[in-house]
């Protein structure tokens, strides 16, 4: 666990090929070292899987860290082990947190049913700062956010957060998986910790599970010691392939990112949908504030059929875009959030967050713009001839 901050005047794409850690071999590619024992002397650190102190591990979370602008990290086994042992290591029993409302909903059911039991209280809060500023008690100790949320893309105000939380000494952690690296740098708004759920843009390939976590560096010290408790780490096998992936990072993201773009805009204008939530589109209500913090708007987007179409037939009909679970891959998916990501959630908290029973979340992948937008025409024509 290093700092790597001095790297952050190099640009992305350049980071995501050669921050972080150098190899000692001189290899252009890392080797990958599945030791689990290492033969030591002296007392002092000893590397060791469950301590994230092994060379791939530390490699690419210094990769990671660097491109988040942040001091250290540490890699996890999947997202949710990045999120509940982070959350777990910075809160005790009396405590409060602020967590914004909208989040994913494994983090939601975490949330829900892990924080009672450990005698940590909660609000759900409106995106607005003013309403973080209302819910805050005296034993308020951190603020939990997503910006943009998933499925619903609300943007939150990143420096406005950064400002209050510091003002009143509140720790804040934000998920940044649906904006990438490559689009947002929470960091840079003055946000303590950004988490990751690697298996998304980080891992990009569908074949990984992961999760990250960069930050501050005392405050990664606090994760890292919970983290040897609950033993979440990552293999070295699965480190070289995110850091294999993460050299890919800009140029998969530039693309999701303009392909993304022009299928909202033409989902917008189609008679068939009846609402397009994408932060890159102007009728966005966070899209003002998402050109402020946001070097790009993301591959993720969701949107509404008309109620007469029926969901089935449009999700059947499509022939290159595949309805699959998870997001962030080369290849484009999409999922129903009711039945899936948000599925544990009550049917009140999910339309409290705006995910409504024919709300489809879109994940845009590096396929030709042309090719998918044809796709999404047939099987919208498919299924309003059968409304």
């Amino acid at each position: 666990m290093n700092s790597f901050a001095n790297q952050t005047s190099r640009r992305p794409a350049s980071l995501c090929v050669g921050g972080g850690h150098h190899d000692t071999t001189q290899g252009l590619v890392r080797p990958i070292q599945t030791s689990t024992a290492y033969p030591y002397i002296d007392e002092g650190p000893q590397p060791y899987p469950r301590y994230f102190n092994l060379p791939n591990q530390d490699a690419v979370a210094s990769r990671i860290a660097a491109l988040e602008h942040a001091e250290t990290g540490l890699v996890f086994s999947s997202g949710m082990a990045a999120i509940s042992t982070t959350m777990m290591s910075l809160v005790s029993a009396g405590d409060h947190i602020l967590l914004q409302r909208g989040l994913y909903g494994g983090s939601h059911s975490f949330f829900v049913n892990e924080l009672s039991r450990w005698g940590v209280e909660y609000d759900f809060v409106a995106p607005d700062i003013a309403e973080f500023e209302a819910k805050r008690k005296e034993n308020t100790v951190l603020a939990y956010v997503e910006t943009p949320t998933n499925p619903c893309l609300e943007i939150l105000d990143l420096e406005a957060l950064g400002s209050f939380a510091r003002d009143v000494e509140l720790t804040t952690i934000i998920d940044n998986t649906f904006a990438s690296p490559i689009n947002q740098n929470p960091a840079d708004f003055g946000i303590d910790l950004v988490l990751h759920s690697g298996t998304k843009y980080l891992g990009g390939h569908s074949d990984l599970c992961c999760g990250v976590v960069v930050g501050r560096a005392n405050l990664i010290g606090n994760v890292l010691e919970k983290a040897k408790h609950y033993g979440g780490s990552l293999n070295p096998m699965a480190c070289h392939l995110l850091e294999r992936s993460i050299m890919t990072l800009d140029v998969r993201v530039q693309r999701q990112n303009a392909n993304a773009l022009a299928i909202a805009r033409f989902l917008e204008s189609h008679n068939s949908v009846s609402r397009v939530l994408y932060p890159g589109l102007e009728s966005h209500p966070g899209h003002a504030l998402a050109t402020k913090q946001m070097s790009g708007f993301g591959g993720m987007m969701s949107f509404e059929l008309s109620e007469t179409l029926p969901l089935r037939k449009f999700l059947t009909s499509l022939k290159h875009i595949r309805p699959a679970m998870s997001l962030g891959g080369v290849e484009s998916t999409i999922t129903v959030p009711v039945f899936t990501s948000h599925a544990a959630m009550t049917e009140e908290a999910r339309l409290e967050s705006g995910v409504t029973p024919n709300l489809l979340r879109f994940s845009v992948g590096i396929e030709d713009e042309g090719d998918l937008i044809a796709d999404l025409t047939q099987a919208l024509g498919h299924a309003a001839a059968d409304a």
